[in-house]
């Protein structure tokens, strides 16, 4: 059967049949080996050196480009070092205009990048006037997130592809959020797609791994050069473990997105919740685009407490649910932004963004749901 006419759910376990062994193994071995005997000076060889390639992780990237639509993908160390590799794609003065509402972690690398020359403009890249309007000389990308972390704001990426195409800009979208499974970047116009591996590919908080996946060969040999150079490869034994979890990506998507709407409508009905941040709700702001460009909502939802009293009360009585920095694994986890994932921005500009000292986040898991509902009942009530 070809490729192209499995569906997503096929491919997750059948993208890269080209790799099976001379053992014929069903599951693709861990090749732990740093380095390959070449078979003569005028012999091809297609693995070397394991910084370079190597083919569990070649068997890995292949898989996770298929799954993308894109023409290669590459797996790093972690999502930080994939980001850090694509935005050595350009050079100072280089400008970029990104989503306001991003990963604590994505910010921290662009104020570093800031003391090297590179400028940002943040915006709700939902707005594409506004978009539009920072555009400069010096422009090279646009980089959303969406839904975005953690406020769930939705950017719509053919319009995006469309501001970035005829000013001559790459966009950059971060799809750790949704998966392959539930939205595909390139297939809207995107150059370039990164992915916290860790979270939803892996699925199972056990591993660490980034990717960055391209729509085209010339930004993959661009891509393979700055990889090849900064070391940052994935390892064998981690890609084994993220491949084992992208077979079971859509029966995890499916069950954690389901317990993830029933949640953010329980959450929505209490009055200690001021208010609940959730892309799947028809009142979002960006729920038509998402009905549009996306096949589910996931599991990530936001909430403000009433109080920081009430927020603390939660985090330290959920049994079922865990109180834990990340996100996108098989168990349900709890976090609190201002002490973790964007604990590095000022207090300031926390609160701008609404992220205070009463707001929580909520990465679903797989458990049974009214396991799920009965815990934050009690963590609330307790």
């Amino acid at each position: 059967m070809n490729k192209r006419d499995m569906k997503f759910e096929t491919l997750c376990l059948h993208a890269d049949e080209n790799a099976r062994d001379e053992w014929g193994t069903v599951n693709q071995p861990i090749c732990q080996a740093a380095t390959f005997v070449h078979k003569g000076t005028d012999v091809p060889s297609e693995f070397s050196y394991s910084r370079l390639s190597n083919p569990t992780r070649a068997h890995l990237e292949n898989t996770v480009a298929v799954l993308e639509g894109g023409a290669a993908a590459f797996a790093f160390s972690t999502g930080m070092a994939a980001l850090n590799c694509v935005m050595q794609l350009f050079t100072p003065p280089a400008h970029f205009i990104a989503s306001e509402d991003l990963y604590g972690g994505s910010l921290r690398l662009f104020n570093c990048l800031k003391n090297l020359g590179y400028t940002f403009d943040f915006v709700d890249t939902g707005d594409i006037c506004a978009v539009k309007k920072l555009i400069n000389k010096n422009t090279k990308a646009i980089y959303c997130e969406t839904p975005s972390n953690p406020l769930m704001q939705v950017s719509d990426i053919a319009a995006l592809a469309d501001v970035a195409k005829k000013n001559g800009l790459m966009l950059i979208v971060d799809n750790t959020f949704l998966t392959p499974y539930y939205q595909q970047p390139v297939k809207l116009g995107a150059d370039i797609v990164i992915h916290s591996g860790t979270k939803y590919l892996g699925g199972h908080n056990d591993t660490l791994a980034g990717f960055a996946v391209v729509n085209s060969a010339g930004l993959a040999e661009k891509i393979k050069y700055i990889a090849n150079t900064n070391g940052s490869c994935l390892a064998p034994f981690d890609c084994f473990l993220i491949e084992r979890g992208i077979k079971t990506l859509p029966v995890r998507m499916d069950r954690i997105s389901s317990n993830a709407e029933k949640i953010a409508h329980w959450l929505r009905s209490r009055k200690d919740v001021k208010k609940v941040y959730y892309a799947g709700f028809e009142d979002h702001a960006g729920y038509a685009v998402s009905r549009k460009q996306s096949t589910g909502f996931g599991g990530m939802i936001s909430f403000e407490a009433e109080s920081k009293a009430l927020a603390e009360k939660i985090l330290n009585n959920v049994k079922v649910f865990q109180y834990a920095e990340s996100l996108g694994g098989v168990e349900s986890l709890i976090t609190y932004p201002m002490m973790q994932t964007h604990k590095d921005l000022s207090e300031e500009e926390r609160n701008r963004r609404g992220i205070n000292d009463r707001f929580l986040r909520i990465s679903t898991g797989i458990e049974n749901i009214e396991d799920l509902l009965a815990d934050l009942e009690q963590a609330f009530e307790k």
